[in-house]
C-alpha cells in the first residue's frame, strides 16, 4: 500500500490579465534522504493575457503533449496508474523552464515556445532507468538545469466538434549541453498524435508517439560493453475504450479496458489492463483493474486505488 502522489495547487490572480499557477507534489508519502518519496515542484509560472486571443506563459509549466500530461489528475484517466505509453515515452509529469504562447480561435488550440531541454551526460549506462523511460532518466526537472542547447515545442488541439478531441504535438532539442564526453550535438525529438471521442456514455480514446536521440553514436561507441546504450529511437501506442453501465445521481461506474504496446530500450511489451471506475461524484474516484504483460508475465499485477480532486 502506498500513497502514491498528494499534489497541492496554488494560485493567485493578481488582476483580469495576469495569474500565478504552482503546484507541489509529495511521492510516497514522506521526502527524505532514507526514503522512497520525493518532493517536487510541477509547476510555478505567470500567465498573462496578452489581448485578443492569446495567452504569454513564464516559468515552470507542464509541456502540452498527449492526453494527461497537463490534465494528469486521478479523476481524469482510467485505472490505478497512468497508462506506459505516456509515462515510458512521454515522460510523466514532465515540465520544463521557459516561455510560450497559446491561444484557442474556432475551436483549435495552439500552444508554442522555447524551453529547457535533456541534458544527455545524465544518462546512467550501468543503470536499468534509462531502458524503463528514456527520457525520463535524462530530463532535467529545472533543477540548475543546463541551458547551453534550448528546446522548441509546439502543439495544436481541434475541440470544435462537442466530446471530441484530436491533436497532435512535437518537442525537439539538442541534448549535449556543452557536456564533456558528449559529442556529435546529439538532439532528442518527441511527436506524437492522439484523438478522444466522448459520445453520451462511451469514452474513447487512441494515442501513438515516438522519440529519436539522434547523434549519441560516438558516446555509445565510448561505453561499448556497458548493459544500457543509449536508444536512438523508441514508441509506443494504446487504444482505450471505457463505457458508463450505471448512473444514479452522483454515482457512476465505468468498466474499461486497454491495449497498449511499446518498446524502449527493452523488448517490445504489450499489455491490456482491464477494469473499473467507480466515481461517488464527479471529483472522487474508486479504482480496480488488471494489468497482464504478454512479454514479461513476473510483472501481471491486480490494482486498487482512490483518486481525487478538487
Amino acid at each position: 500500500m502506498d500513497l502514491r502522489r498528494a499534489v497541492f495547487g496554488i494560485g493567485y490572480r493578481f488582476n483580469d490579465s495576469t495569474r500565478f499557477v504552482s503546484e507541489f507534489e509529495v511521492e510516497h508519502a514522506i521526502a527524505s534522504a532514507g526514503d522512497e518519496g520525493e518532493f517536487e515542484v510541477e509547476q510555478f509560472y505567470l500567465d498573462h493575457w496578452l489581448g485578443g486571443l492569446a495567452n504569454l506563459k513564464a516559468g515552470l509549466f507542464l509541456i502540452p503533449m498527449g492526453l494527461l500530461n497537463e490534465s494528469h489528475e486521478p479523476t481524469r484517466y482510467y485505472g490505478v496508474e497512468r497508462n506506459f505509453v505516456e509515462t515510458a515515452i512521454i515522460p510523466s509529469t514532465w515540465r520544463e523552464g521557459g516561455a510560450g504562447i497559446y491561444g484557442n480561435v474556432a475551436g483549435v488550440r495552439w500552444d508554442v515556445g522555447v524551453t529547457t531541454g535533456f541534458n544527455l551526460s545524465k544518462w546512467d549506462f550501468a543503470s536499468e532507468e534509462g531502458r524503463e523511460s528514456p527520457l525520463g532518466s535524462i530530463h532535467q526537472e529545472l533543477q540548475l538545469a543546463r541551458a547551453s542547447d534550448l528546446a522548441q515545442y509546439a502543439s495544436l488541439n481541434y475541440n470544435g466538434v462537442p466530446g471530441f478531441n484530436v491533436g497532435a504535438s512535437l518537442f525537439t532539442g539538442g541534448a549535449g549541453q556543452s557536456q564533456p564526453g558528449i559529442d556529435d550535438h546529439p538532439r532528442v525529438t518527441l511527436w506524437e498524435a492522439h484523438t478522444r471521442w466522448t459520445p453520451g456514455v462511451l469514452d474513447l480514446s487512441a494515442l501513438y508517439a515516438r522519440g529519436v536521440i539522434g547523434g549519441a553514436g560516438a558516446t555509445n561507441a565510448a561505453n561499448i560493453g556497458q548493459p544500457t546504450p543509449i536508444p536512438d529511437s523508441f514508441y509506443g501506442w494504446y487504444a482505450q475504450g471505457a463505457y458508463r453501465v450505471w448512473q444514479h445521481g452522483t454515482y457512476s461506474l465505468s468498466p474499461f479496458a486497454r491495449y497498449e504496446r511499446f518498446k524502449t530500450a527493452l523488448p517490445t511489451e504489450t499489455v491490456n489492463t482491464y477494469g473499473v471506475n467507480f466515481y461517488l461524484n464527479p471529483n472522487v474516484v474508486f479504482k480496480a483493474d488488471y494489468q497482464s504483460f504478454h512479454v514479461d508475465s513476473d510483472l501481471d499485477r491486480f490494482d486498487l486505488g482512490i483518486g481525487l480532486a478538487f
